[in-house]
């Protein structure tokens, strides 16, 4: 019988005609390389060398426990490489501590903005949640003021109560963050962010929409500078004037309760001194007038934005700036002035042709052929000549000793340096739906590769 069942068994498993695929695998790129590690094949010294590592870490860990934002970037390095393991009490008992005092980031702490800090609150609650600690999702809350520009200008829909003007929230949003990103701005950057928003509604409201007479009215009211000036505008004005006094009054608000409300004073002049070259302008235009080239940026510098948006940057940084900061920046120093070439020329040589076909003063394109009697092409080499000399005139500006701390500089040579990306081949800002999408949705909407 076994012999039986043998040859049956032997005569079944044979399979002579089946057809059968190969995937032809490649063998183990590794061969026998690791068949020579033995599993307790660590040398004595070894063992002893990642003993005293582990206490460094162990000590290290503890050592900035009073220092929360750094425990927390420790803590989850260490769980990033792999060998949290290894300190799982000391990490349970730093974790369950931070859950119980509901722990401040500034307190203790060497950088004094992390209570502010958007990846320092959400690495400690990812921590907390992750360890267990039920910590709110409240902690974010603050937050929420980036999102409340967007923004409150929502809320007030110009798009629909101001046809004409320029709907660009998003690009306003994208524009003061290349002024300052950093977490510690994060009041300066929503104040200054609605007002370059509405900056953009009234310089719209000169250059399109208002008449001669309504503008009048609407550069008295903005000099008087009080709510019942809006009894003698026209409706549409009246939704802009409110408004702006609205962010200005919120300003106000933040800035007295830090005691820096002098500072108000000086972005409610640069608005004023805003509105009175939008206004001149205007009036060229109605006049038909071309002025020199002279006359032409000695308002033109101004209506670029850049001394303003520039006063309004100050006021939210804190203790860098002082009552002195404002009183350098309305001399109009040497970086001011540059930056405000840089503004005003790169923009004209990307948007005449645009402005002049829908009706716009003359531009410093259309000033300087008419003076000088150039072409536009000898013009606008011209042009970015000068604008070279400026950014070189920028850069001289930050050589010691400054006449300003570094900071305020700063915020000049960013604003100078968005103008040089929204300007720099076309009028990004105006023609949004073009290069500027594209570095919008890079920064604010596509996730970031590693």
């Amino acid at each position: 019988m076994s012999v039986e069942g043998s040859a049956i068994f032997s005569t079944a498993t044979v399979e002579p005609n089946v057809s059968r695929r190969s995937a032809s695998f490649s063998p183990s790129i590794w061969g026998d390389h690791f068949l020579s590690y033995a599993t307790d094949s660590m040398e004595t010294s070894d063992k002893a060398e990642h003993k005293k590592l582990k206490e460094e870490v162990k000590r290290e860990l503890m050592a900035n426990i009073n220092k929360p934002s750094q425990t927390l970037d420790f803590i989850d390095a260490i769980q990033r490489v792999g060998i949290s393991y290894h300190f799982e009490i000391e990490i349970d008992e730093i974790l369950r501590e931070m859950y119980r005092s509901h722990c401040d980031f500034d307190n203790g702490d060497d950088d004094d903005h992390h209570h502010n800090d958007l990846y320092a609150i959400s690495l400690k609650f990812r921590l907390l949640r992750q360890q267990g600690y039920k910590i709110s999702c409240d902690v974010f809350g603050k937050f929420k003021n980036s999102q409340d520009t967007i923004l409150w200008l929502i809320e007030l829909d110009f798009a629909k109560k101001l046809p004409f003007a320029r709907d660009r929230v998003i690009e306003c949003y994208f524009w003061i963050l290349g002024v300052y990103f950093e977490p510690e701005y994060f009041l300066a950057r929503r104040m200054l962010t609605k007002v370059i928003a509405m900056t953009s509604v009234i310089d719209d409201i000169y250059d399109v929409y208002g008449t001669p007479e309504e503008l009048e009215l609407f550069t008295d009211a903005i000099e008087r500078w009080e709510i019942t000036a809006v009894d003698q505008l026209p409706e549409y004005m009246k939704v802009t004037y409110k408004a702006l006094l609205d962010v200005y009054t919120e300003i106000e608000e933040n800035m007295v309760s830090e005691e820096r409300s002098y500072r108000v004073y000086y972005a409610k002049e640069a608005m004023k001194n805003q509105v009175r070259a939008y206004c001149l302008e205007s009036k060229w235009f109605h006049q038909k007038h071309t002025p020199t080239m002279e006359e032409y940026m000695a308002v033109a510098l101004v209506t670029s934005a850049y001394a303003m948006l520039e006063a309004t940057s100050f006021v939210g940084m804190g203790h860098v700036v002082t009552k002195d900061s404002f009183d350098w920046l309305f001399r109009g120093p040497k970086i001011l002035k540059a930056s405000e070439i840089i503004c005003r020329l790169m923009d004209d040589i990307v948007s005449h042709k645009f402005e002049q076909k829908r009706g716009h003063v003359a531009s410093s394109i259309e000033c300087y052929m008419k003076q000088h009697g150039t072409t536009e092409q000898e013009t606008v080499h011209e042009f970015r000549k000068q604008v070279t000399d400026a950014w070189k005139d920028v850069n001289e500006e930050f050589l010691h000793p400054t006449a300003v701390p570094m900071p305020l500089l700063t915020r000049m040579l960013n604003l100078a340096r968005v103008i040089d990306v929204v300007y720099k081949d076309e009028d990004g800002y105006t023609n949004a739906g073009t290069a500027l999408k594209d570095l919008v949705s890079a920064i604010l909407i596509d996730p970031v590769t590693m």
